[in-house]
C-alpha cells in the first residue's frame, strides 16, 4: 500500500481509553497519558501513522485546572511524539449536570469554561489546529423520562449557557449521543435536544459508530427503534436502511466523528454505567463494516465528503489493560484508519 492521497481528515488517536472504567475500586488501573501516547505513536502501517491525539481533560492525565505553564507542557509532550491535540473532552460528570439543579448545572457550564480555556490555549500555542469540546448531558435516563419535555428543554438551557463560553473562547461543543445520558439517549431525542438548543455551528452532535449503532436498536428508547426486536445481523441490506435514517437525521448536525466497532450489546467497566460496548476493531462479534458505515457519516446523500470535521478518532473503551498495552491493538485500529480515510477522505480542506 503506497501513501493515501488522501490527506483529510487526520488521523487521532482517543487517549481516554487509559482511564474510562479504570481507577475505580474492583476496577484495573489507569493508564498513565504518556504510556498511551507512546502506544500510538509507535503504531504505523506501510509507513503510515497516528497524526493527533484527542484528550479527556480529567486526572490523571490532564487536569482541568491545569496552568498556564502546564498547558505548554502538555503542548510540547504532544508535539514531541509528533502529533496535535484534536477535540478535548470537558469533565462535566464528577461536579455537574444539564440537567441537575442551579448548583449542578453553574458546575457543569464552569466544566466546560475550563476545558474552553485549555483548548484554546492549545490553540494559540499551535498544537491543536482543529477540533471540538465533547459534553454530554450528565444526567440520567431515568430521570430524564420523568418529564422528557421539561427536561430537554432545561438540558437545552444549560448547552446554550455553555454555547456562550465556548463562543467567547472560539470553541464549539459537541454533544456526543450515548443511551447512558438522559435527552441524549435516543436518536429522535438528541435530533430534538439539538433542535431545542438552537445553537447551530456552535453546538453541534458527535457521533460515534458504536453508540449510535445502539440508537437503532433502541436500547432505552423501544419506541424510536429503527431496526425490529431480534434483528438478523446477517441481512446487512436492513441495517444499511436504519444507519441511512439514522445519519439523515443526525448527520447535518455533526461535527466530530469516533471510528468504533460494536456488537450491538451494552456493558459497564468499574464506576460506569451500562452503556455501548466498544469492541475491538476486528472482534468476529462486531456488527459494523467500519470502512463501509463510516461512510453514512462521511458522505452526504448524493455521496460527496462532507468536509464537516478535519478529524477522525479511534473510540474503544473498557479493554482489558491488557489489550489496551499490546502494540498489534493500536496497529490494528490505525490500519483500519486508514481504510476509512482512503475511502471516504479527501485531498485539500477547500
Amino acid at each position: 500500500m503506497s501513501a493515501t492521497k488522501n490527506l483529510f481528515p487526520k488521523l487521532h488517536n482517543a487517549m481516554w481509553p487509559g482511564l474510562v472504567g479504570k481507577g475505580s475500586p474492583g476496577a484495573e488501573p489507569f493508564i498513565e497519558l504518556d504510556t498511551m501516547l507512546d502506544l500510538t505513536a509507535n503504531a504505523e502501517v506501510n509507513g503510515q501513522k497516528f497524526d493527533g491525539v484527542d484528550l479527556f481533560l480529567y486526572d490523571p492525565h490532564t487536569n482541568i485546572d491545569i496552568d498556564d505553564n502546564g498547558i505548554a507542557a502538555l503542548a510540547d509532550k504532544v508535539r514531541a511524539k509528533g502529533f496535535v491535540v484534536g477535540s478535548v473532552v470537558a469533565p462535566v460528570w464528577f461536579e455537574g449536570a444539564a440537567m441537575g439543579d442551579a448548583t449542578k448545572r453553574a458546575n457543569f457550564v464552569t466544566a466546560v469554561r475550563k476545558a474552553c480555556r485549555i483548548g484554546s490555549k492549545l490553540r494559540q500555542l499551535g498544537a491543536r489546529p482543529y477540533g471540538v469540546v465533547r459534553i454530554d448531558s450528565a444526567s440520567g435516563v431515568a430521570d430524564w423520562d420523568k418529564n422528557p419535555k421539561a427536561n430537554t428543554r432545561l438540558i437545552a438551557q444549560t448547552f446554550r449557557e455553555a454555547a456562550r463560553v465556548a463562543e467567547d473562547h472560539g470553541e464549539r461543543l459537541a454533544a456526543e449521543g450515548e443511551i447512558c445520558w438522559g435527552g441524549m439517549h435516543s436518536w429522535r431525542a438528541m435530533v430534538d435536544l439539538l433542535e431545542e438548543t438552537d445553537r447551530p455551528g456552535i453546538v453541534g452532535f458527535q457521533a460515534d459508530m458504536a453508540h449510535t449503532l445502539l440508537y437503532t436498536l433502541g436500547y432505552n428508547a423501544e419506541k424510536d427503534a429503527i431496526l425490529p426486536a431480534g434483528h438478523d445481523w446477517k441481512n446487512k441490506k436492513k441495517l444499511d436502511d436504519a444507519l441511512k435514517k439514522l445519519t439523515a437525521a443526525l448527520r447535518p448536525w455533526t461535527i466530530d466523528f469516533h471510528i468504533a466497532q460494536n456488537d450491538a450489546t451494552v456493558k459497564g467497566s468499574g464506576g460506569h454505567d451500562l452503556t455501548g460496548r466498544h469492541c475491538v476493531v476486528d472482534d468476529p462479534n462486531g456488527k459494523l463494516d467500519i470502512p463501509h458505515h463510516a461512510g453514512f457519516w462521511m458522505r452526504d446523500d448524493a455521496g460527496h465528503p462532507t468536509k464537516a470535521f478535519q478529524h477522525i478518532c479511534w473510540d474503544g473503551c473498557m479493554f482489558p489493560n491488557q489489550t489496551l498495552m499490546k502494540q498489534e491493538t493500536w496497529n490494528k485500529i490505525l490500519g483500519a484508519m486508514i481504510k476509512v480515510r482512503e475511502k471516504h477522505g479527501w485531498s485539500t480542506l477547500s
